[in-house]
């Protein structure tokens, strides 16, 4: 059956792809924020492996919603590491970096995921896509907050 929601399928094509972007990059980010959680150490190892916690399950939740408005504009999510690599910007980390380089890595990691998801709102703008400008202001305005939380940890 034919989707007919106000926006062509050229359209919608476009904005799954931006949002595959999205998805991909947001996947990333939960999963090298998992692995920081896993492998943090040193003197802010609570107040660290916590923070982690808390934003590697709000990521978890937000890749379920993103995937989700993909399938809602007739479109198949991407999920698999081959797929993430080859639509993401973001890279995974080397090694098990310090504390404070694992910090560094999330704040970029952050900041990356915002841009990706500024990079979809003109369309979905010009198109009238309110569910998807919806979506993305959340994911931004939850990515700037968290970046400004983890560069706070690296203030003096």
């Amino acid at each position: 059956m034919e989707i007919d929601i106000g926006i062509n399928k050229k359209d919608r094509a476009k904005i799954a792809e931006g949002l595959s972007r999205l998805l991909a990059d947001s996947y990333t980010l939960y999963l090298t924020t998992h692995n920081f959680h896993w492998n943090v150490t040193g003197p802010m190892f609570n107040t660290l492996h916590l923070m982690f916690e808390t934003q590697y399950t709000e990521l978890a939740l937000a890749v379920d919603l993103i995937a989700e408005r993909i399938r809602a504009l007739g479109f198949p999510a991407p999920g698999t590491y081959k797929d993430f690599q080859k639509l993401g910007s973001m890279a995974e980390p080397e090694g098990v970096p310090n504390a404070q380089d694992m910090i560094r890595q999330l704040v970029l990691g952050q900041e990356a995921v915002v841009k990706t998801a500024r990079s979809v709102v003109p369309l979905a703008d010009k198109v009238g896509d309110e569910p998807t400008l919806d979506l993305l202001t959340q994911r931004m305005q939850t990515h700037e907050k968290n970046a400004w939380m983890l560069r706070s940890l690296l203030e003096e």
